[in-house]
């Protein structure tokens, strides 16, 4: 690890800065719509607008890259974020939020694809799974390290907005002035999403709600806490306990996963974010109880997440593995675009009870389906599955495949499933013993 540190310290380092950037302006606004008394549903617009910019950017970005090379796509949308992080308190309307979101979030896409391939570009086949796991702890950081920040100036004022333009600026120093060559940047692949959900339904399936799920905790938990009238302290608090749980139980569950049915451990878990929420929706704990429920929807959220693209690469052949990320991705993409704008409207007519209980009902419908496809297919052993992955949400189609292709340790070859209906999933009658496609 030392050795990865020595040779990629200036894109982590660039990496975080930008994490911290990114971090706080999407907190930040859900705190200053509350001063500019913004509504809850034109909030929800706000929020998807990032994640509707982050899916555009995913499938624009990589042509732009082949057009003009990495360190001119790279300067460009740098330069675009420090404006629009800036805007935001020059001209505090809905609208106008809205569209610089879309912006930032296109921008922030663009980044992260091309720091990725700097990344993968500078490591070797030997220390690339160590370089990907230091890339995403260094992200979490960064998250978590901006909510702090956000305690030591006022919501309202200019300062806070000034704050992490500067530091996004900074971030390309290292970045630009690094050593390393700008990688080459090939086409991609592309899967229809019929032939991905015949290879995998529950990753199909599990990716999209997932990211509804991860939107709506992202961007709507500080339109939440603003809307119960909490402090920036304990909004910022509960924020980061979403990305600290996250972070911490994405090792101990990465182990559990290369040792028993991934399909299980996410059923497991769950379970257990629905009996946390339900806690706290009957309960209503205050600060400290929901600081805790926030930092186990986060060490749900973010490695079931892993799990499901774990589960989906073990059924993949190695080749198949950068198109089935950027269809997974973009499924991601677009449950995360409702996610906010549903968010909103529940919190409108039920209160800000909608937040969690919208929660709730996807990570119980996602445990029923999980539960049902155990039904349809029988486990693959340990020894037949790669291992697990640390992923985080915003990590893009390079830093996925690079991850998806690390873990996969040349795993006894499935089946083909290239004419593969739906219906042949199905568990038929068997002797003891018998194997199943699964």
């Amino acid at each position: 690890m030392i050795s990865v540190l020595r040779t990629t310290w200036p894109l982590l380092l660039g990496i975080m800065l930008l994490l911290v950037g990114n971090g706080m302006q999407g907190t930040l606004l859900g705190i200053r719509g509350g001063y500019e008394q913004i509504s809850t549903d034109h909030m929800a617009v706000v929020m998807s607008g990032y994640f509707a910019g982050f899916l555009l950017g995913s499938r624009m970005v990589p042509g732009m890259i082949q057009r003009v090379g990495h360190v001119r796509v790279f300067a460009a949308l740098g330069s675009l974020i420090s404006a629009v992080l800036i805007l935001y308190a020059a001209v505090p309307n809905w609208i106008v939020w809205s569209l610089l979101r879309v912006l930032i979030g296109f921008s922030f896409s663009g980044v992260y694809i091309t720091a990725e391939s700097w990344l993968n570009a500078s490591t070797t086949n030997e220390n690339r799974g160590q370089a990907m796991s230091a890339y995403m702890i260094v992200q979490m950081i960064g998250l978590v390290s901006a909510q702090f920040l956000i305690n030591f100036g006022d919501p309202g004022g200019f300062m806070l907005f000034i704050v992490p333009s500067v530091l996004v600026s900074l971030a390309f120093t290292p970045i630009l002035l690094s050593a390393q060559p700008a990688p080459a940047f090939g086409a991609l692949k592309r899967m229809s999403f019929k032939r991905l959900y015949q290879v995998s339904p529950l990753g199909c399936i599990g990716i999209f709600v997932m990211g509804g799920v991860f939107s709506a905790m992202l961007g709507m938990t500080s339109v939440w806490g603003t809307v119960k009238g909490m402090s920036v302290r304990d909004i910022s608090a509960i924020v980061a306990a979403v990305y600290l749980g996250g972070l911490v139980a994405q090792f101990p569950i990465g182990w559990l996963s290369d040792r028993m049915d991934r399909r299980l451990l996410i059923l497991q878990l769950l379970v257990l974010g629905v009996l946390a929420i339900a806690l706290q929706l009957l309960l209503d704990p205050g600060i400290w109880g929901t600081l805790i429920v926030a930092g186990i929807a986060g060490g749900v959220a973010n490695p079931v997440y892993a799990l499901l693209l774990a589960h989906t690469n073990d059924y993949l052949d190695a080749d198949d593995m950068a198109a089935a990320s950027a269809g997974l991705l973009f499924l991601n993409g677009l449950g995360a675009v409702g996610g906010p704008l549903i968010v909103g409207r529940m919190m409108s007519v039920i209160g800000p009870n909608g937040f969690w209980i919208y929660i709730l009902l996807l990570m119980a419908a996602l445990a029923a389906y999980t539960a049902w496809r155990m039904t349809q297919r029988v486990a693959l052993t340990p020894e037949e599955t790669g291992s697990f992955a640390v992923i985080a949400p915003a990590a893009t189609t390079v830093a996925v495949e690079v991850a998806l292709e690390n873990a996969q340790d040349d795993p006894p070859p499935v089946e083909d499933q290239e004419d593969i209906a739906p219906a042949d999933y199905e568990v038929a009658p068997a002797e003891a013993g018998e194997e199943h496609p699964s």
